[in-house]
């Protein structure tokens, strides 16, 4: 769209915003002389750093850009907001049970403490499905912004791909765990600020109250009310709806509990910290992140009544209408003064590179400690010789990240989905209950066959695969539509979401069946 391309202006504030950036990360990285340092900050850092790069984490591009996007489609409301209930109860489930069973050993991963428990087995398996589902989830959080920054610059999303892909690496190899902390808390207070900034222009360009009015509306002839919170429509009524009060209350602890007690990318920011006593307050002061999430679905709610009043047309109204996530990034362009969209912009473009140098270091420590066991990591941690092979694996995971995130954008262009948060969460499904699977079964007294969860874990990944449109996608790029008709006729409808309790169940109930089986 050309009355949406970046101004001059613009993009030296976001140079300037990636300089700086780097600048500081590079002055907070601090001696990298050892693994421990490497990949936990030598345990060192401030409680509240960990806790606002767990948000900025967690809010990413992602949230910033799809939740408003969310509510300004044509049945979009704030129900989205459901999900927060669950949010909160899973991080003080990890703050007051799991933390203190990782603080009572040396460990740097969650599949450390899985493995000490279940064996070496059990610990290549937790790596190999958290190595996957990081692959998955994580390219979503790259596509998200290289579709912002094709809206709103015109650059071929590929180069967008690659370019995040590139400074996510150099940030990560600059260091380690202290910059992916740090440049983090910037991108957080950007988020905070760009949000702000963006409800402030929007209320005061029309008023709080005619937001509201504005968002009441018509839809086939019934009175929609886009502020809605609450849906209690139940699995019985509609199985395919994803944002109710019973996926946030039953299935979403479970997904967020996964989330950040199992998942390498919230733990090692946990680990981080020197004690159980400050890892505990980082976590649950994380759940400051749905007020954010709040201010995002007000902005959405802007948004919409903003273009009640000023309809969209010609190229900008079929962008719209083809995916609602490029609605506030558009919106950001036009009206937002020229500079300052640059730099909200510019946090949108840090969030994803942030994002994946996280994963890059959670992947390089994952994948050392089931290349080299926990014990020899421990004895040459503190030789450099390690710190190297780290940087090494780095960048190898970044290369393989990168083409992800490319094949997944071949992907979703066969097949669009505008719900951009959907496909994310869509995408960990696949892990996510098989890993809480596998914890569980590291914490029960009963006995707990490896291949059982095996077993169990191949059968949860197939369900899934039924169950979501990617394996139709696949299908498609082969050139077997009868297969992918096939696939679409004989599977029964379920939202992403019930899978994650569902899984873990499967995966936990075939390593105990396993277990009575081999007395």
């Amino acid at each position: 769209m050309e009355d949406a391309i970046f101004k001059p202006l613009d993009w030296a504030v976001l140079a300037g915003y990636l300089i700086l950036t780097t600048w500081v990360g590079h002055k907070m990285s601090g001696k990298q002389g050892t693994i421990k340092d490497f990949f936990l900050g030598g345990r060192t850092l401030p409680w509240w750093s960990v806790s606002g790069s767990m948000i900025a984490t967690e809010i990413s591009a992602l949230t910033f850009i799809g939740v408003p996007g969310i509510v300004y489609a044509t049945t979009g409301d704030w129900t989205y907001l459901q999900w927060g209930f669950g949010s909160l109860i899973a991080r003080f489930a990890v703050a007051y049970w799991l933390i203190p069973l990782y603080y009572q050993k040396e460990i740097y991963s969650p599949y450390d403490f899985m493995g000490n428990r279940l064996g070496e087995g059990v610990r290549q398996l937790v790596t190999g499905l958290f190595s996957i589902g990081s692959i998955l989830g994580q390219s979503v959080r790259v596509l998200v912004t290289a579709i912002i920054l094709k809206e709103v610059t015109g650059l071929d999303p590929i180069f967008c791909i690659i370019l995040i892909g590139v400074v996510a690496i150099l940030w990560t190899l600059m260091g380690g765990m202290q910059t992916v902390i740090w440049t983090d808390v910037m991108q957080f207070c950007l988020f905070i600020f760009g949000g702000l900034l963006a409800f402030f222009l929007l209320v005061k360009g029309q008023g709080w109250s005619e937001i509201v009015a504005l968002n009441q509306i018509t839809v086939d002839g019934e009175a929609v009310n886009k502020l809605r919170i609450i849906d209690l429509t139940t699995p019985f009524q509609d199985p395919t709806l994803r944002y109710t009060l019973w996926v946030g209350l039953i299935a979403m602890p479970f997904q967020n509990f996964t989330a950040f007690g199992v998942d390498q990318l919230n733990t090692q920011r946990m680990f981080c910290c020197g004690t159980v006593k400050d890892a505990r307050k980082a976590m649950c002061w994380s759940g400051i992140s749905m007020f954010v999430t709040i201010l995002m679905l007000a902005v959405g709610a802007g948004l919409f009544a903003w273009y009640q009043t000023n309809p969209p047309v010609g190229a900008l109204a079929e962008s719209f209408a083809k995916d609602s996530s490029n609605v506030f990034p558009a919106w950001i362009v036009r009206e937002v003064p020229t500079g300052l969209s640059g730099l909200i912009l510019a946090g949108a473009f840090a969030a994803a590179i942030s994002s994946l140098d996280s994963i890059l270091a959670a992947l390089s420590q994952t994948s050392l400690s089931v290349i080299f066991g926990q014990s020899k990591m421990e004895e040459e941690g503190q030789g450099k010789r390690m710190v190297f092979i780290s940087r090494i694996a780095v960048l190898i995971w970044g290369v393989i990240l990168t083409i992800a995130a490319l094949i997944l954008w071949q992907i979703r262009s066969q097949n669009e989905d505008s719900d951009l948060i959907g496909l994310a969460f869509g995408m960990v499904a696949y892990t996510y209950g098989p890993l809480l699977g596998i914890l569980l079964a590291s914490l029960v007294k009963w006995k707990i066959n490896p291949a059982g969860l095996v077993v169990g874990t191949i059968m949860s990944v197939l369900l899934v695969s039924w169950f979501r449109p990617e394996l139709i996608s696949i299908l498609e790029l082969l050139k077997m539509p009868d297969m992918a008709q096939a696939v679409i006729d004989s599977r029964p409808k379920l939202a992403s979401e019930w899978f994650f309790p569902l899984n873990a169940a499967l995966t936990l109930v075939c390593g105990l069946i396993g277990g009575k089986l081999s007395k």
